[in-house]
């Protein structure tokens, strides 16, 4: 077992402690600046508070979204590294999909923590490399991006939706790959389209509630809401799948 590896290790905890922290360390310090800033311009501060506060309750809702992530990766990789890689960089909607498909690759049950060393390192990598082209490209490229976008849609606002709406589909349509590739192997394969119905019918339904009701605290909390009925509905049908 010379390849053995603990994924909880104290020293993986250690590694995560000290990211999680310099990261809080550096929003502290430019929350101190900005908070100096403002009553330097004379702002009062009522409205410091308030905007502290708004901006605190808000980050609730996508913490949500993180927090699931993590539990979910944390049964295969242990909690350190989907803690880092969720808390600090890395996005919900790559991560997941990186790990699921390193895993699958390699031949490793999605039921099991990884304890090979090697896997563990493979899997590590692929979500770590994958995301660094956002990382570097993003800065070179944006302005030339938002450049191109805006001059699309100043010369043809109806043509500027209808790309930015391809864009986005397209995004959508790559990840929903990975859904539809397995129907052909019968429940096991048919279930996560189920739960991509549920979490869009969930989604669908916040968002009734948003524009009919005008629920509009909803809009934040839309995300994580669908992707819990999305995991209820997941794993009450393969317990009653697993019992006939």
């Amino acid at each position: 077992m010379k390849n053995s590896f603990n994924p909880n290790s104290a020293f993986m905890f250690a590694l995560a402690a000290f990211v999680i922290l310099f990261v809080l360390a550096q929003a502290v310090f430019f929350l101190v600046r900005a908070i100096r800033r403002a009553h330097a311009i004379g702002i009062k501060k009522s409205l410091i508070r308030k905007t502290i506060g708004s901006t605190a309750l808000f980050s609730l809702a996508p913490a949500f979204s993180i927090m699931l992530g993590v539990v979910t990766l944390a049964k295969i990789l242990g909690l350190p590294l989907p803690w880092i890689r969720l808390s600090v960089i890395g996005a919900i909607t790559y991560e997941l999909p990186a790990a699921t498909s390193t895993v699958n690759a390699l031949g490793v049950p999605l039921s099991e923590t990884v304890t090979d060393a090697s896997v563990f390192s493979t899997i590590a990598w692929v979500m770590t490399l994958g995301i660094m082209a956002s990382i570097i490209l993003t800065p070179i490229l944006i302005k030339k991006i938002q450049r191109g976008i805006v001059k699309i849609q100043t010369k043809d606002a109806k043509w500027g939706d209808i790309m930015m709406t391809s864009l986005f589909m397209g995004m959508i349509s790559a990840f929903s790959g990975m859904v539809f590739s397995h129907v052909r192997e019968g429940m096991p394969g048919l279930l996560p389209v189920a739960v991509l119905a549920v979490s869009a019918l969930v989604m669908g339904f916040c968002g009734l509630l948003v524009k009919k009701a005008h629920l509009d605290w909803l809009e934040n909390y839309a995300l994580p809401f669908s992707m819990i009925a999305g995991m209820l509905f997941a794993s009450c049908a393969a317990g009653a799948f697993g019992a006939l």
